[in-house]
């Protein structure tokens, strides 16, 4: 892309920004950083994106390239992975993407992905992407040489774009944010890379170094900053996911599904199998048949086969409609299509620092959410804080049925809505403008 030349507006600064996931990488990983990228020019701040030439993305999403602002320089630089030899190990395909959060949609010979696992978590410290590290040190040093930043900014996973940020840091003594879109040792899948001693404590060292020398840390929950202030006690700076209130459909008519639809957008990976959602809808379509004639439940995105077994097992298959993969603009539109939104956090440890940013875009869609997650950790206070839906607890399956049953009751009636309330606070724009105070705060 072309280059915007910041230094011809009056104090505009700049940021150099380490990321993995650009457009047109989809999912999950790549909305918080094109978000703040897209607003940052209005609080005098020019961003600069560092980024893979030929990444791995588990999605691709070109419709994404349309929040890319005009003549935004992003600097491209080859990165090798070795996910070939792992595709070929485990007789994958060439051109099959690799699943992102241990998800299978098929079953995979368990002794090959023992191995593999054990391979990753134990040989490839931080992550897979390890081996960019040296090259992309080598070639900001020298661009930041001839084009020098106010702020070096590193976001992950892969928490790679860390330890590039490290380096860098310390040998231009440029500022440095480091902003955490998941935690590092304490992430839910941690306990399942079979490290070894030697591997567990280079993590948790490297872990403490970036939390140590950054010159501020930005995190998406007021969990995940405790969390970390037990590792390393310093003042974290809470900037949560959110909503781009340009991507919903505006004054266009979106028509609402006929069927009381359940929609889940992303990955239903494992470890958000929702038992306790499909036990209700069981027990609920025998105690009100009517409910089987209403019944939609919308699955958006890839789903691990322990998923598919489950529904199965529970007499739910002939509900479910399964979208796959959808662009971000269709995904808007769905979400406010769909008579009610599920909200499935991971049951693992950390489950109550989870805020995705999914969350806050059900937010913006204006249909009722539907929570399965712990009941005290931060979803469910700011659930009840913008009054935009309602969750019931991992294990409480009878909260789950009289929730369901209200919505279902509302829904008969026609009138399944919700009325939230400060929500303004999470938009794209009003999170970008609080993440333009801590560089400015770094860059003084």
């Amino acid at each position: 892309m072309g280059i915007y030349d910041s230094s011809e507006i009056p104090g505009m600064k700049k940021a150099l920004i380490i990321s993995y996931y650009w457009p047109p990488s989809g999912g999950a990983g790549v909305q918080r950083w094109l978000k703040f990228v897209k607003y940052l020019r209005d609080f005098d701040w020019e961003p600069v994106v560092f980024c893979p030439e030929n990444p791995e993305y588990p999605e691709t999403d070109s419709s994404l390239f349309a929040d890319v602002p005009p003549s935004l320089e992003v600097l491209k630089l080859p990165i090798w992975e070795p996910y070939t030899l792992y595709k070929r190990f485990l007789g994958q395909k060439k051109g099959e993407k690799i699943s992102a959060a241990f998800l299978s949609e098929k079953k995979k010979n368990k002794t090959l992905e023992d191995i593999s696992v054990w391979i990753r978590g134990n040989l490839f410290i931080p992550d897979a992407r390890k081996f960019w590290i040296r090259p992309a040190v080598k070639y900001l040093e020298k661009y930041l040489a001839a084009h020098p930043a106010d702020v070096i900014i590193s976001t992950g996973p892969p928490h790679t774009t860390h330890l590039i940020a490290l380096a860098l840091a310390g040998r231009t003594g440029t500022p440095w944010l480091a902003d955490f879109r998941d935690p590092w040792t304490n992430i839910d899948f941690y306990k399942e890379l079979k490290l070894s001693s030697r591997a567990d404590k280079k993590h948790h060292k490297l872990e403490l170094e970036v939390l140590q020398k950054a010159s501020a840390v930005t995190v998406v929950s007021n969990t995940m900053a405790s969390d970390f202030n037990k590792i390393h006690p310093r003042g974290y700076k809470v900037i949560t996911n959110g909503y781009d209130q340009q991507d919903i459909a505006g004054d266009s008519v979106v028509t609402l599904d006929s069927k009381f639809s359940l929609a889940h957008i992303g990955t239903l990976a494992s470890a958000r199998n929702p038992l306790t959602l499909w036990k209700a809808l069981r027990n609920l379509l025998v105690s009100d048949p009517a409910l089987a004639a209403d019944l939609e439940i919308k699955l958006v995105g890839k789903i691990d086969h322990s998923v598919i077994t489950s529904l199965e097992e529970y007499g739910l298959t002939g509900f479910v409609r399964k979208i796959d993969y959808l662009s971000h603009d269709r995904v808007v539109v769905c979400q406010q299509q769909s008579q009610v939104l599920l909200l499935i956090i991971n049951n693992t440890p950390n489950a109550g620092m989870i805020l995705t940013g999914k969350f806050f875009e059900y937010m913006a869609a204006k249909r009722p959410i539907l929570c399965l997650g712990p009941e005290d950790g931060d979803a469910s206070l700011i659930l009840e804080e913008t009054r935009a839906g309602l969750l019931a607890g991992f294990d409480d399956v009878e909260k789950m049925e009289k929730h369901i049953l209200h919505y279902y009751r509302m829904f008969q009636t026609n009138r399944l809505e919700v009325v939230s309330r400060q929500t303004e606070k999470y938009s794209r724009r009003e999170l970008t403008r609080e993440l333009s105070q801590v560089l400015n705060d770094i860059s003084l």
